[in-house]
């Protein structure tokens, strides 16, 4: 007679090997759909939010090309309609690791990342690349390249001009946009501050000086007459009140003072990054 297996050990070692295979696909499904979203390098220029004008498009890819054929640096373009919830930094870590930007023994490239229904943007710097383009360098080129053209809807403008700033930095000219950085740090413009300090000046000039042309004519003038004095070029009658109720006058004006007169083929190069960079919104 057969033995029978005990009810709990039936099928063990096929039984073992579909659990794990189970819980494999159960631990890795999450991992397999987070990677799915990644979208597919399809150029130096990869516009799936549609923010980029056909023009600019073209004539970006071809700037990039031109300089990655200079000296191997590689800079890709991307934008994407949202993050759907994930945060902007591990996002284009991701990507940029998937992309496999730069050369794999040079680790030099650099992805610029904008998501506009999140209003957030990020240029991530490969390994090889963060002593040249740095964080400061980064930053500077999102607040004030990318940021004031956002603001005002110029995705086209903002990206071209941050992509000119970063070609400049790696070329090995970066004092330009480090002199910009400084002088924009200085406090905004405020049109308010401006009103109220010109609304001062004007009420101070006519407080204090129709105080000094009541005062000072008498002490440092040449009297002419009567309560009239001239100084400074100018006479001034400061205790004679004119027919519109002025407190003094200089003449028949009636002024308060007077003088006497009136991609294809294209695929990234196995490079990696480790984080570097810097991020913004607006």
């Amino acid at each position: 007679m057969r033995g029978r297996c005990p009810a709990g050990q039936r099928g063990g070692p096929r039984a073992y090997a579909t659990f794990l295979g189970l819980l494999a696909g159960i631990l890795l499904f999450p991992l397999t759909a987070f990677a799915a979203d990644l979208p597919a390098l399809t150029g130096r220029v990869v516009d799936y939010a549609g923010i980029i004008d056909a023009g600019t498009r073209a004539a970006l890819t071809q700037k990039l090309a031109d300089f990655e054929a200079k000296g191997s640096d590689q800079i890709v373009v991307a934008t994407i309609p949202s993050l759907d919830g994930e945060e902007i930094e591990p996002y284009a870590n991701r990507l940029f690791r998937f992309w496999k930007l730069g050369q794999a023994k040079e680790n030099n490239g650099v992805l610029l990342l904008v998501a506009p229904n999140d209003r957030k943007m990020r240029i991530e710097v490969g390994y090889g690349l963060e002593g040249t383009l740095t964080d400061l360098h980064t930053k500077l080129i999102i607040e004030n390249d990318m940021v004031p053209a956002f603001r005002a809807g110029d995705f086209p403008g903002g990206i071209s001009k941050a992509v000119d700033d970063m070609i400049m930095v790696l070329e090995g000219n970066p004092e330009e946009l480090e002199a910009r950085g400084k002088r924009n740090e200085q406090a905004p413009f405020n049109s308010d501050d401006l009103f109220f300090a010109i609304f001062i000046g004007i009420w101070a000039i006519i407080f204090f000086g129709s105080i000094a042309a009541s005062v000072l004519p008498p002490i440092f003038g040449q009297k002419l007459g009567p309560g009239r004095y001239r100084w400074l070029g100018m006479t001034f009658e400061p205790h004679r009140r004119s027919s519109s109720g002025g407190g003094w006058s200089s003449g028949s004006s009636g002024g308060g003072w007077s003088s006497g007169g009136g991609g294809g083929g294209f695929s990234g190069g196995g490079g990696s990054s480790g984080g570097g960079g810097s991020s913004g919104s607006w």
